[in-house]
Parts: structure tokens; sequence; C-alpha cells
């Protein structure tokens, strides 16, 4: 009896510990691509002679592919469909985000989805102290079942994000669940 009861508790461990990794795993994901949007347009130097030095700033590795194209609901604005290149990141079986980079407009814009709940995992990477070291919030509206908050980059202020995320868990699971554009405002 008392071996059936540590192999029931082992077990039950076991399946507690994959969610948490899923989690995990989906938090890895939205964070380099976060990383990535960063790194794409505040240090061009990274990409610009060779993709090796921003790959190893996102930190990866295979997770994170260049694709030739994304479903039209990944794609940013038509205003900013110019030198896109589209980077898939699979954080698990049934879920993950794309990253749209342009080597023509300091811009990015991140798209997540699939079958796994991801407003927990974007408010608690939201509310983490990495991302608020390196963001300041400015502004936070809601509309309908969606939550939009705009952020100023720490490191340079003319670069700005808005996240925009389900209000609540559980919600958007059939579509995309997290969106992200950022921009470089070239003007004063």
């Amino acid at each position: 009896m008392q071996k059936v009861t540590r192999l029931g508790l082992a077990l039950a461990g076991l399946a507690a510990a994959v969610p948490a990794n899923a989690q995990s795993d989906l938090e890895k994901g939205l964070a380099a691509a976060l990383r990535g949007c960063e790194e794409w347009v505040l240090n061009p130097a990274s990409w610009a002679e060779g993709l090796e030095p921003f790959l190893s700033a996102v930190g990866l590795g295979d997770q994170m592919g260049l694709v030739e194209r994304v479903d039209e609901a990944a794609l940013p604005p038509r205003e900013l469909r110019a030198g896109n290149h589209y980077w898939r990141i699979n954080s698990t079986v049934n879920a993950g985000y794309i990253l749209v980079v342009s080597d023509q407009i300091p811009m990015c814009h991140i798209t997540g989805g699939g079958g796994s709940d991801l407003q927990p995992v974007v408010e608690t990477l939201l509310d983490s102290a990495d991302f608020q070291s390196r963001w300041e919030e400015i502004e936070e509206n809601s509309r309908g079942e969606m939550a939009s908050t705009l952020y100023r980059s720490r490191e340079d202020p003319a670069f700005s994000m808005v996240v925009s995320r389900a209000n609540g868990p559980g919600q958007r699971l059939d579509r995309v669940q997290v969106l992200a554009s950022a921009m470089f405002s070239m003007g004063g």
C-alpha cells in the first residue's frame, strides 16, 4: 500500500509539473520574442551583417526559426509591411509566438496564440521585475474582452510598444491572444 501511495504521489507531482513547465516555456517564448523585438530595433548591428549575434541575444536556439510567411492574423498593420522577416517561436506543442521585424522600418510586431491560455503568461511577464526594468507603463485601456497597455522603453524613450491581451484567463483561445506592436519614433 505504501509503494502505491508513493507512486501515486510521484505521478501526481509529475502531472502537476507538466503544466508548470508548459507555462514556463510559454513565458520563456514571450520573453524571448520581446527580447528579439528590442534587439532588432535598438541594436541593428546584431543582424545587419549576419543573424548570429541577433539569434544569440534572443537565446532560444532551435526553438526560434525564420519562416517565409505567416498567416494574415500575425502580420503587422499594412503600413508596417515593408522589408519584413518572420520568426516563429515554438514554445509548446500547441502554442507559440510570431515575431515580425523589418529591415526598413524600426518596428516589431508580436502575436501569440494556440491551444494554451496565454493571458496569465502575459500578465506574469508584464508584472516581472525584468520587464519593468526595461519598459515604463504609460497608459492602460480596456475595451470589450481586450486590455491594451502603452509602454515606453527605458533604454530609449523614442521606442514605444502597445501590448494587447485578453482581459481575463480563458478568453480568446480561438484567436490571437496577445499582440504587441513596437515602433521607434524617428521624429522629435
